[in-house]
């Protein structure tokens, strides 16, 4: 992503937050590069439906001003590829949620956020919100930049490689779910 005047909205993933280690590192390369400006981390509700019509606001909202790029880790991956479908914008996708709706049944029930301990319930409600939020297919794969980790303990990469066949691949043995040498 040429990173002219862009800006960039970073997605972060399932019970995290902008605390997290890859949203945190990334401020500090953008802050170091003195365009700290240009980078967007909020904060994503738990619920799929408002955090998706949270994403299209600030999303639509910052797309006015100028270009606008999406990053996304894990299920911040499935919200970016939501947006950059709807959007037509340019994504970069590390370790992906491919198949929230089935990966996140594990986590029904109580859930306490991992940087902000609030507390919260993932119900079918919010699965099946998920599943309608789903893409089927990738419509302009030169769009999005896919980085993988072959050691992610927590999602399948193959889902990733093959959801995303056609799009332009970043793909290391070993690491694991954070993306070691974020």
């Amino acid at each position: 992503i040429a990173m002219n005047s862009t800006k960039l909205i970073y997605l972060h993933g399932f019970n995290s937050s902008p605390e997290s280690y890859k949203s945190r590192a990334l401020h500090a390369y953008m802050e170091g590069n003195g365009i700290l400006d240009r980078l967007i981390s909020p904060a994503i509700p738990p619920v799929p439906a408002d955090a998706m019509a949270m994403l299209m606001d600030l999303y639509e909202s910052n797309s006015q001003l100028g270009d606008v790029a999406i990053a996304g880790s894990s299920l911040g991956g499935f919200y970016a590829t939501c947006l950059a479908e709807r959007f037509g914008c340019k994504a970069v996708l590390i370790n992906p949620a491919v198949l929230p709706h089935l990966l996140l049944k594990k986590y029904l029930g109580e859930n306490v956020n991992y940087h902000t301990s609030e507390q919260w319930k993932l119900d079918e409600i919010h699965i099946e919100q998920l599943r309608e939020l789903d893409v089927d297919s990738i419509t302009q794969p030169e769009r999005y930049l896919l980085t993988l980790q072959k050691g992610d303990e927590t999602l399948d990469y193959r889902q990733a490689l093959e959801k995303y066949a056609d799009c332009p691949l970043v793909l290391e043995e070993g690491g694991d779910h954070s993306f070691t040498g974020f």
